[in-house]
């Protein structure tokens, strides 16, 4: 990754970000949320650095939850657009469910 720096008129500076292969970085933001869709979590496994905070948004009609197998994290039953976030701090592999509907699973891994 490099870094690209422009100077406008009037001594305006811009500094951003390129990498080195001219791909686009991916979006850390989309990347951290889950949808909650027709009874699946959109992203059966995401990938995330230590201390990435991940939500999950409910896009269906019916309510579902966010628990993990560990017990590390358990949210409220969502209803439509509500949301849960959890802050990961701990590198692993945190397999999850709906308790409403234990056969919506998928899984944050941390690194």
């Amino acid at each position: 990754m490099g870094i690209v720096v422009l100077v406008g008129a009037g001594g305006f500076i811009a500094v951003r970000h390129a990498r080195a292969d001219g791909a686009k970085s991916a979006d850390p933001a989309a990347a951290s949320q889950v949808k909650i869709d027709n009874f699946t979590f959109t992203a059966q496994s995401i990938t995330v650095p230590v201390g990435t905070e991940v939500t999950w948004v409910n896009r269906d009609d019916i309510p579902h939850t966010v628990v993990s197998q560990d017990g590390a994290f358990k949210s409220k039953a969502l209803d439509t657009d509500d949301k849960f976030s959890f802050k990961f701090s701990q590198p692993g592999t945190y397999h999850y469910f709906c308790s409403i509907h234990p056969k919506m699973t998928a899984e944050v891994v941390v690194k």
